[in-house]
């Protein structure tokens, strides 16, 4: 069908349907004013109907096998479908093509979500015959053209990956042009791989395609080594791949495959932030993760390593009216000091893991009197793990299962989760770690690099890409079965900071320290504060859900830089003077008062900016309260004392009360406030916070 547009033409029929979906799913959109229209949710059920369900569907993935194409191999095999109900909103339907002769199968995987234009799909292929398969090459979770005239100009929305500096997450604009040539993934040269989903300049797997009339929001889940091209031709299409960057293997009989999920959000008009908001919406709906059936809160916590893993430690906040969610125990609070024994030839005493078990020496009751204790006094325990990486040859693994390891980077070895016993033992130890320790909250971490080229090492020449797809499956697994034995768990992923988030790990687990540039002590000389605050302004059209700690307690411009879902103190020196421990106090009380608001709909107010001499602002709102936040930085040499900023989403006769936390309330009307609101801060640097609520 011909098409100037990336959607295809809408049907009437399609319009029917997803009216009567939208007008049934609308309690889960409650928050946010950005509702999907019928004619968008047509757009995404049209696409899914060409490209998966009619009967000649032009498939949207594509791979090679044995030298032949994939849509020359699957007209001639034979087809079968199935469709389940995945809840009131959730749809999968599942198109498996098998080869009689070889005892291959292919699995479409889709979901469809009512009163979304999402069209969600992964790719599984499966060895059931008896010899190894003929070789599989260049698999494409995503492989799809889409139609565009060629005068059109196309753009490509995305952010930065985290590499722990300023920078991280943020904002960029690609043009299309006819010709143009763009590929994304983690760092890779040469021989090496980073094997983290959102790490470096070019890692991060989530994008905004943008043509004049709407545009396609497309996100790859894979915690590993995946790629993404855009290739515009010059009659104006544009090509769109994706998938794990290097597959050029043989799968042995029973063996399973899987690409990266695929996720299409479709959307219309001309604004970017309406746009983004969608994302958020369907985000909170269907990919933060709920505990108990509930979706996960925002929350405050503090550190406990050290001399705060006492109680005495955490009582000083208690006694300073400070009761956070989570008690934290990191790795360790300083390099010589962890909670697993470290025996290992690392000078960084917390990099010598590998064993999985309270130190005797320092925890000979272990964490459960800790753990209990926190939660008599209502709140969570949260421990840190790193199983992924063996950095102790001496470690538990290290001596008992030396097998279980590939040969590794520059911090250890990594363990294999695509064998099955490491898996099996894995579930099992950290499970029990779960149940004996009483621990709320497991967290994961992944430091070191190069995890895609220890990966590629184990392949044989006729496997490569197979370990990767093993481990990256098992890795999955793993948390899926931890929580499973464990339903109130909480999960947060971690890896150098925030450089594992792509959606497959978002849908299990939070991001509680977004960056690791949050807690490095940098302050004066790069921009760790202001930083912090583009990270926020970036990071914010993509996670609705991202948390930061903070190193710095001097005044409200360091500690409100911080302000976010997942809010927590990372140093115990805040308690040394009144200033201090006043400020520390603040910064608790104000965030979790805005944190929920944070959750609604988000609108950058001004340019993304490093610049000292600038004024950053974001607004956020939640249309289900008809309130919301604005947060103001006067940056250390911006010139003016005021910055006035339009406000987004309010009801225009609706009068709203607009309370600076600083002092002082004022009544103004939405109409006012969307044609400009000014705030002016007299020192520099300065924030304010603006919190607004509609009156009765």
């Amino acid at each position: 069908m011909k098409s100037r547009s990336l959607f295809i033409c809408l049907h009437s029929f399609c319009r029917v349907v997803f009216i009567a979906l939208l007008l049934a799913s609308l309690s889960a959109l409650t928050l946010h004013a950005a509702v999907p229209t019928s004619e968008e949710n047509a757009a995404a059920a049209q696409w899914a109907q060409s490209h998966v369900f009619a009967e000649q569907a032009k498939l949207p993935f594509s791979f090679t096998l044995g030298g032949k194409s994939s849509d020359e191999l699957l007209r001639d095999w034979k087809r079968t479908d199935a469709t389940r109900e995945l809840g009131a909103q959730r749809r999968e339907h599942t198109r498996s093509s098998m080869d009689a002769t070889t005892g291959l199968q292919v699995r479409l995987v889709a979901t469809e979500y009512s009163g979304f234009p999402i069209v969600e799909w992964t790719v599984w292929i499966k060895n059931t015959g008896k010899v190894d398969s003929p070789l599989f090459e260049n698999i494409q979770g995503l492989d799809s053209t889409f139609a565009a005239n060629p005068k059109d100009a196309l753009s490509l929305h995305g952010i930065r990956g985290d590499t722990c500096v300023a920078e991280s997450f943020q904002p960029w604009t690609r043009a299309l042009k006819t010709g143009a040539r763009h590929v994304f993934s983690p760092p890779v040269k040469g021989g090496y791989a980073s094997g983290k989903s959102s790490d470096g300049p070019d890692g991060w797997p989530y994008w905004n395609l943008q043509q004049p009339g709407g545009g396609m929001i497309l996100a790859v889940g894979w915690p590993g080594q995946w790629e993404a091209k855009f290739e515009r031709s010059e009659d104006g299409s544009l090509h769109v791949r994706a998938g794990q960057q290097l597959t050029h293997l043989v799968l042995k009989p029973g063996e399973e495959i899987r690409t990266p999920s695929t996720t299409l959000l479709f959307w219309q008009g001309d604004d970017l932030v309406r746009a983004q908001n969608l994302w958020r919406s369907w985000y909170l709906a269907h990919v933060l993760p709920r505990i108990g059936g509930v979706p996960q809160p925002p929350t405050t916590q503090i550190q406990v390593g050290g001399s705060l893993a006492t109680w005495p430690g955490v009582q000083a906040y208690l006694d300073a009216g400070i009761k956070p969610d989570i008690l934290w125990r990191d790795a360790g609070s300083d390099s010589k000091s962890t909670w697993y024994p470290s025996v290992g030839p690392r000078k960084t005493e917390w990099l010598n893991t590998g064993t999985w078990e309270p130190d005797p020496a320092r925890y000979p009751q272990g964490f459960r009197p800790f753990s209990d204790k926190a939660r008599a006094n209502g709140m969570q325990f949260l421990l840190w793990f790193e199983p992924e990486r063996v950095g102790d040859p001496g470690s538990w693994i290290g001596k008992n299962h030396p097998d279980w390891l590939l040969p590794g980077n520059s911090a250890g070895d990594v363990l294999n989760l695509g064998n099955p016993d490491a898996l099996k033992w894995l579930i099992d130890h950290i499970d029990g770690m779960v149940k004996s320790q009483g621990l709320d909250w497991y967290r994961e971490d992944l430091n070191g690099d190069g995890y895609g080229t220890a990966w590629r090492k184990a392949d044989a020449p006729d496997r490569q890409g197979i370990t990767e797809n093993l481990h990256v499956q098992g890795h999955l697994a793993f948390w899926d079965e931890l929580r499973r034995r464990n339903p109130n768990l909480h999960l947060d992923s971690c890896a150098s900071g925030g450089r594992r988030n792509d959606l497959e790990t978002m849908r299990r687990a939070v991001p509680l320290l977004r960056s690791d540039w949050s807690v490095v002590d940098l302050r004066e000389k790069l921009l760790q504060i202001e930083g912090n605050q583009t990270q926020t302004y970036g990071l914010s059209s993509w996670l609705p859900w991202q948390g930061a700690g903070v190193p710095f307690f001097k005044d409200s411009y360091a500690v409100r830089s911080y302000y976010i879902t997942g809010f927590g103190m990372v140093t115990p020196a805040w308690t040394k003077t009144p200033e201090s421990i006043a400020a520390v106090q603040k910064g608790y009380t104000e965030c979790r008062h805005i944190a929920p608001l944070m959750l609604g709909d988000y609108f950058p107010l001004t340019p993304h900016s490093l610049d000292t001499t600038s004024w950053i602002a974001w607004q956020f709102h939640r249309a289900d309260l008809n309130e919301g936040v604005v947060q103001v930085f006067r940056r250390p040499e911006a010139e003016s004392d005021t910055l006035t900023v339009k406000l987004h989403s309010l009801v225009p006769q609706q009068r709203y009360e607009i309370e600076n936390l600083d002092g002082g309330k004022e009544v103004r009307t939405g109409a006012e406030l969307m044609r400009g609101h000014a705030i002016t801060l007299r020192e520099k640097p300065g924030a304010a916070v603006h919190v607004l609520k509609a009156l009765k």
